[in-house]
């Protein structure tokens, strides 16, 4: 600005007084458009635009050449009316109207429609205990021992009417975190706002709808356990929660910057101290009044708290393995088995595995445990983890009612057999489909006779029973067998005979 001739700074001021448009005057003089602009507004003359565009529904414009777009004033109006781009305004200006103009000419024109009829946003203010905003920030790191850093994200709660807010620190953004703050700061504000402000995070919406949000159904049930009202701005509408946005940026370039903590109890720490002593004890910009003492007189309208902490939970779609199984936070969870191949939905809190229907209604609870377990396992009376001698002493049990001899038969496969015993005993069992307890029994007490330790030896009894053998009348005498005094006679002749002649 300062190489211009005299001339030149001349001709610019007289040129802006004949109220010739700063692009008319670079254009013709062929210089920057800031340069005239800057040595305008250093001679105190501004670009003069001529009448309203919007006058009269018809477009005039600065003097100079007419812009392209002044004959499609009408449709260019009806477009920014419906919210239309200007990309798309001019698009349809060329497929509909055979407009020829540029892009750029169009945007200009829709800019200086917007300079002279700009939108309004209506102020909207709160009675006391009627509205809380919340919001995330996200960015400040932790500088842990060794070097290490840990990304937090800040929640700040912030009471529409006084200012009051609650800030806290957490490593997730998930729905669980999402929740204990709220819940936090309305212990801390020791009651409950009618209406609940908030961005549409995940943890919280489930599908963004300005009319008809789709919200989380926990938060719907935190809402519901607090008498409170979830109203979700519109997306990408920052200043529907203006409050609490400016409250971030206070929190960032106050509470944070410059500042390093080790952990997040530390972090947390400062600023429950920070909100106590410094935001609490200004005089806010908007109200004009201390916010501590603007909130005493907000805290006899918050509702009073629930007696006791929202029953929070994590929940979550599950597939029901081949199994019948569901893994929960790397735990096994037995589901009936027509269950296997569906989705279900798991809700767990610490305590109990509750899993459930689409429709959340319960189909099997269990108590929980710890990662890498089984709630049920095919062993000792589905214990989690039975031993192999006490998997054959529930066998033992199971076949003891069959009868006396089973019994012995059982407990003699043990030391016989070794851990095969526990196939023998399931064998057994499965006998029972086709043949009697007392068979049964009658082929232990056989196999027990004879020493036999092999299910197919019962196998063999049951399916060839022996039948009891003929008793055969005694002969007194046969003509073939020597009557018992010839014997005598023999044996008392020897006894007579010398007994040299018995050595002989």
């Amino acid at each position: 600005m300062n190489s211009l001739k005299m001339d030149v700074k001349q001709t610019i001021g007289l040129l802006l007084e004949q109220g010739w448009s700063q692009r008319r005057i670079a254009r013709e003089l062929q210089l920057d458009r800031a340069t005239v602009r800057r040595w305008g507004e250093r001679l105190g003359k501004k670009d003069s635009p001529g009448p309203s565009l919007l006058e009269g529904n018809a477009a005039t414009t600065t003097p100079g050449r007419p812009s392209d777009c002044q004959s499609y004033n009408d449709e260019i109006v009806a477009g920014v009316d419906q919210g239309l781009s200007a990309q798309r305004i001019w698009q349809d200006l060329g497929s509909k109207n055979g407009f020829t103009g540029s892009y750029q000419s169009v945007k200009r024109y829709i800019r200086q429609l917007k300079k002279k009829q700009p939108q309004r946003f209506w102020r909207m203010e709160c009675q006391p205990g009627e509205e809380a905003q919340v919001d995330f920030c996200s960015g400040y790191w932790l500088q842990e021992e060794g070097g290490r850093k840990k990304k937090t994200h800040v929640l700040r709660i912030v009471l529409s009417y006084s200012r009051k807010a609650y800030s806290q620190a957490v490593l997730h953004q998930d729905t669980e975190s999402f929740l204990r703050c709220i819940e936090n700061g309305f212990r801390h504000f020791g009651g409950v706002t009618a209406t609940l402000n908030l961005d549409n995070l995940k943890a919280a919406v489930i599908q963004a709808d300005w009319y008809d949000p789709e919200i989380n159904p926990k938060l719907i049930d935190f809402a519901r356990f607090y008498a409170t009202a979830v109203l979700p701005c519109k997306p990408r509408m920052a200043r529907h929660k203006g409050k609490v946005e400016n409250g971030m940026a206070y929190v960032q370039g106050n509470a944070l910057a410059g500042r390093t903590f080790g952990s997040v109890a530390q972090l947390n720490a400062h600023l429950l101290d920070w909100e106590k002593n410094i935001a609490d004890m200004r005089i806010h910009g908007t109200t004009r009044k201390q916010v501590c003492a603007l909130f005493d007189a907000e805290k006899a309208h918050l509702k009073p708290l629930p007696s006791g902490l929202f029953p929070c939970f994590r929940e979550g779609p599950r597939m029901v393995h081949r199994d019948s199984y569901v893994e929960v936070a790397r735990a096994f969870y037995e589901v009936p088995a027509e269950y296997i191949g569906h989705s279900v939905w798991v809700r767990w809190d610490g305590r109990m595995v509750r899993v459930l229907t689409s429709e959340l209604e319960t189909i099997i609870s269990h108590p929980q445990i710890e990662p890498g377990r089984f709630s049920k396992s095919l062993g000792c009376q589905g214990h989690p983890c039975p031993s192999i001698e006490e998997s054959h002493g529930y066998y033992v049990k199971k076949v003891a009612p069959l009868g006396v001899h089973v019994l012995a038969w059982a407990q003699g496969t043990w030391e016989t057999r070794g851990p095969i015993a526990i196939r023998l005993l399931q064998g057994l069992l499965g006998l029972t489909k086709n043949h009697r307890a007392a068979d049964i029994d009658q082929a232990c007490h056989k196999v027990l006779d004879c020493g036999q330790w092999k299910l197919k030896n019962i196998r063999s009894w049951l399916e060839h029973p022996t039948v009891a053998q003929a008793t055969l009348p005694f002969l007194e005498s046969h003509p073939l067998i020597r009557d018992m005094a010839d014997y005598q006679a023999i044996v008392g002749s020897f006894e007579k005979a010398d007994p040299q002649t018995q050595l002989l």
